[in-house]
């Protein structure tokens, strides 16, 4: 490979990536922007507490059922095509979502509404590989991981302002009809801008893994399901979903090795983890990384609302810093990339640990200081950590995969994000329960006269929230930790390969 841009790039690409990141910051917002909606739901529709949350669950659990199938599916038919026919369908699952009059409906128009996000999210990470080169395509990467590290953590606070301008009463039905006319905007745009696919050598039977996809998407549901549902003991009842996922992803392997050995387009070449350089580790640190972060936005929802009183927006509004931080660094750490390469991870890995221990101590040393202020410098250098995190990573991670399996390895990348995150939800949670219910409180709030900046030390309710994030954060600290040592071994890794090999399309310096 060449560290410069191809002749034959596209003159639009940076109008294609703009298009289709708008769009990926919807899917991916749609996983945190209804949290913060969910009782006016209930009042709005009374549906039940399992009902409610389905509305997020089941959204979270489409979503990663189907990112490896549609990047597949853009792989083979074409990103253009599976991109617009995706976006399409978000578009009119979220009018269906908005428009729901029964908890019935609602549910049905999230699980929809999580499928058509599932197939177009892995599409952009397909169009960067497709569209860019060299120091670009670390550009572009950074601007993706920007996107990816802010839709996770503004998502409460969107959906806070959603509710506090359109009101308790019909607000949330806005948290879905916002999408409408963004998301039709982006779709004429990307129907004028996204070019189209080249010409295909097979069939389209021939070009799809049927059985590659039920297996893997059988496997992917064993895990996340019993996650998902850990808040209403999935993890008690559906334990044996586990085994049942690992009997299938060795009969999904299995199969798999069997498509290749045939000459057939697998829907995961087992080559992908086996034979290129970079991505196992890069896939590896990904889902660790989100299942250390990820599950802090619970825990500082349960913190603030719970334990302080605080309203959803104000809630969200303390986390922001992590949001900003994290947007910021993202887009310039993606300029850095070809200089500092597989160093800029591990030293934000080393930078979100810091933060978050941080955070975890000043909330016990200085229980009677305003906890939103005192938290917003160690969220700061954790958010600039973060973006320092996941633009680069997806980057390394995909640097060295072919273009025609671009899709597929970055559904199989967000897939293990997926599950870390939905795995780092419910251990964080559960850490935090615990620690709550082993006091004795109850569900808050506790600020007591002291109000949300009153003291949080002693006995109460607050310092009994106060422990329980600090102990979560602490968890937090622990998993991104795990993620640093993979990291400062594929750090390793990429040195040892360096000095063996070269024409690297990205150099990462001793």
């Amino acid at each position: 490979m060449t560290t410069r841009q191809t002749p034959t790039a596209d003159p639009r690409r940076w109008k294609v990536l703009a298009v289709t990141l708008t769009a990926g910051f919807m899917g991916l917002l749609d996983v945190s922007i209804v949290n913060v909606a969910l009782p006016s739901i209930q009042r709005g529709l009374g549906a039940s507490a399992g009902g409610i949350q389905w509305v997020v669950s089941g959204y979270a659990l489409t979503f990663g059922l189907v990112l490896v199938s549609g990047g597949r599916l853009g792989d083979a038919l074409g990103r253009r095509r599976m991109f617009l026919l995706a976006l399409t369908g978000f578009v009119l699952t979220s009018v269906a979502a908005g428009a729901a009059p029964t908890e019935a409906a609602l549910v049905t128009a999230r699980l929809l509404q999580g499928f058509t996000a599932g197939l177009l999210t892995p599409q952009n990470t397909g169009l960067i590989q497709d569209l860019f080169r060299g120091p670009e395509r670390g550009r572009a990467f950074g601007l993706f991981g920007a996107t990816v590290g802010v839709s996770t953590a503004v998502g409460p606070v969107l959906g806070g302002a959603i509710i506090a301008a359109f009101g308790e009463d019909h607000g949330w039905r806005w948290v879905f009809f916002v999408n409408v006319p963004i998301g039709a905007a982006a779709l004429v745009l990307a129907a004028r801008l996204l070019p189209p696919a080249p010409p295909r050598s097979r069939s389209v039977r021939g070009e799809i893994d049927v059985v590659g996809m039920v297996l893997l998407g059988l496997a992917v549901l064993g895990v996340l399901l019993p996650l998902i549902e850990s808040e209403q003991g999935g993890l008690r009842t559906l334990w044996w979903m586990f085994g049942v996922a690992l009997v299938l992803a060795a009969a999904f392997l299995r199969w798999e090795r069997r498509v290749v050995r045939r000459g057939r387009p697998p829907l995961l070449d087992p080559r992908l983890f086996t034979g290129t350089p970079g991505y196992p580790g890069g896939a590896t640190i990904g889902a660790v990384y989100f299942c250390g972060f990820a599950g802090i936005w619970l825990v500082f929802a349960l913190f603030f609302q719970q334990g302080l009183g605080y309203s959803p927006l104000e809630s969200g509004l303390a986390v922001t810093p992590f949001a900003l931080g994290s947007a910021v660094s993202a887009a310039v750490a993606g300029r850095l990339v070809p200089r500092f390469g597989r160093r800029l991870t591990v030293t934000g890995l080393g930078m979100v640990a810091t933060g978050l221990a941080v955070v975890g101590a000043v909330v016990v040393l200085f229980p009677a200081a305003p906890i939103g202020w005192v938290v917003a410098p160690p969220l700061l250098l954790a958010g600039i950590g973060g973006g320092m995190v996941i633009s680069p990573n997806t980057t390394l991670t995909l640097e060295c995969v072919p273009t025609r399996m671009a899709g597929v390895a970055g559904g199989a990348l967000q897939t293990g994000q997926r599950i870390g995150t939905a795995l780092g939800t419910a251990v964080l949670a559960s850490v935090f329960h615990a620690v709550v219910a082993r006091s004795g409180a109850g569900p808050g709030p506790g600020v007591g006269s002291g109000g949300p900046g009153g003291p949080g030390g002693g006995a109460g309710p607050v310092g009994v929230y106060t422990s329980a994030l600090a102990v979560a954060m602490f968890c937090s600290v622990g998993i991104v930790l795990v993620a640093l040592a993979v990291a400062a071994g594929e750090l390793r890794a990429r040195r040892a390969r360096e000095r063996t090999t070269t024409g690297q399309s990205i150099s990462d310096p001793s």
